[in-house]
């Protein structure tokens, strides 16, 4: 069995830097985080694996500045595979590629039946893929070498993965389709912070009243202040469901709070007194929450559209389907020729005239890559102007 190494210090990183300079071709590159185990995304591992320079695996908190890897690397094509996950944790290192190969991504784009990176490379390859460590806590140390050598078999095979899927690309006339969506994922921007993230405890749907929600949030943001400050997951301090039975409970003291046996968790005890506080607060809040989320810019659910917006509901009706037939013309998902929410977005407010043009420049100011306009926007654009009632028609819509 091959024994694998970790780079731990700012020394050994340089010289596996300058061979990694000197390798060919693109670079291979992975990371591990400890998700579900720690609060941070940072990564806890970086496998890089370039042919002609052979494999690496990096140790970041225990190196500190990665400096001299994106100097070496830096200006060649990434290989990652669903890079949109790997990214940020890269990108907090200093870690970025001037230009990317995403393999699940170009997998999708082929229409692929399975994108997880163990299928890919066995659908391409032919080499089955041990997955036996893929929710492992890899902030743990030292690692096992069973865990390394999964984490370097992530890397090993990923530029000859990358070498076959960019033929199935040529061969399907998808090169410069898959060339955009790489370039999209490497340019898109983080998604801004959400308002009111305590909604999204698992549960919460329960709790009623303002005063009961203020006493939700205000648990929610004591165990996500000290989970940050602990750097561990915020659900194994006390799970949602947990919050959310204290919360239902409405304990009238400390010692009835740590009585409610639903109230769980390995800090539920230890931080009695923090999570009795934030309770206390909760009900002092003179800003209650509002009953329901403000609605920003998401648009009703379409199932509400018949009522909220006739024409639409008709616009996506007579839209949707056609949408779905041209991504199976083209062998994708529908996701991937076109987002359900830029779809909905257009319909629910067209161009005042309603062409091809006009339906392009709206899928553009949402984001839509050229590709994208080009295979969709006459489709919508036909679709749409065929929901029109027409008058002599009576009561019947076209669809």
């Amino acid at each position: 069995m091959t024994v694998y190494t970790v780079i731990d210090n700012a020394d050994d990183l340089r010289t596996a830097a300058e061979t990694l300079a000197q390798g060919s071709g693109p670079v291979a590159v992975d990371v591990e985080r400890a998700s579900g185990f720690r609060y941070s995304q940072r990564a806890y591992l970086v496998q890089v694996f370039r042919r002609d320079a052979g494999l690496y695996l990096f140790d970041p908190p225990a190196i500190g500045a990665m400096a001299p890897l994106q100097q070496a690397i830096g200006g060649e094509e990434w290989i990652l595979h669903a890079a949109s996950q790997d990214l940020p944790s890269l990108r907090e290192l200093g870690l970025e590629p001037a230009t990317l190969f995403d393999t699940e991504l170009a997998a999708r784009l082929l229409g692929h039946d399975r994108v997880g990176l163990a299928a890919v490379v066995e659908d391409t390859l032919g080499i089955t893929l041990a997955k036996a460590h893929s929710a492992a806590d890899w902030s743990t140390r030292p690692l096992p070498q069973s865990w390394l050598e999964y984490a370097a078999l992530d890397v090993e095979h990923l530029v000859d993965v990358r070498d076959a899927l960019a033929n199935e690309l040529e061969e399907q006339e998808k090169s410069d389709i898959a060339a955009q969506e790489f370039r999209a994922t490497l340019e898109r921007e983080p998604k801004p912070p959400r308002e009111e993230p305590w909604r999204r405890l698992s549960g919460l749907h329960t709790v009623r009243g303002r005063k009961n929600l203020a006493v939700a949030r205000a648990l929610w943001t004591a165990r996500e202040e000290y989970a940050r400050e602990q750097d561990i997951a915020p659900g194994r301090l006390v799970p949602d469901r947990s919050l959310v039975a204290a919360v239902v409970a409405a304990p009238g003291s400390k010692a009835e709070l740590a009585s409610i046996k639903a109230f769980n968790g390995r800090a539920s005890r230890s931080q009695i007194d923090r999570w009795w506080q934030a309770i206390v607060d909760g009900r002092a809040s003179t800003t209650p929450p509002l009953e329901r989320a403000k609605g920003g810019d998401s648009l009703p659910p379409p199932r509400a559209w018949a009522d909220r917006n006739p024409d639409a509901d008709a616009r996506l009706k007579a839209a949707r389907p056609v949408i779905e037939a041209r991504a199976e013309a083209l062998a994708m998902p529908t996701e991937n020729l076109l987002t359900p929410d830029l779809l909905r977005r257009v319909a629910w407010s067209p161009p005042d005239s309603v062409t091809a043009e006009s339906v392009g420049e709206a899928l553009a100011s949402l984001g839509a890559r050229p590709w994208q306009i080009a295979e969709t926007a006459q489709l919508i654009a036909d679709a749409f102007v065929c929901s029109v009632q027409d008058p002599d028609d009576g009561d019947e819509t076209a669809s």
